[in-house]
């Protein structure tokens, strides 16, 4: 059972019901991500990075090696264009 429904406007806009905008925690400026998972649409808050995300992006599950300043700024790039690329 939806916990809400929006109309979507003829300029493709739509509005989040407060009862959403409460459980997500989102405001005036807050980005919302859309991802398709078995075949239902999900909406969700956008996070910032954590550092574990970014340790994972670099180092996967195993102890980190030493990286110069260079590599572990292409390695958060590659995460960064992966995580948001169009599919």
């Amino acid at each position: 059972m939806p916990i809400a429904q929006s109309k979507v406007t003829a300029q493709g806009q739509i509005s989040v019901p407060a009862n959403v905008r409460r459980k997500l925690g989102i405001g005036p400026g807050s980005v919302l991500e859309w991802e398709e998972e078995g075949g239902k649409i999900v909406v969700s808050r956008a996070f910032r990075f954590s550092s574990q995300d970014i340790h994972r992006a670099l180092f996967g599950d195993r102890p980190p090696a030493a990286r110069s300043l260079k590599e572990l700024k292409e390695g958060i790039g590659r995460y960064v264009r992966k995580r948001h690329a169009r599919h």
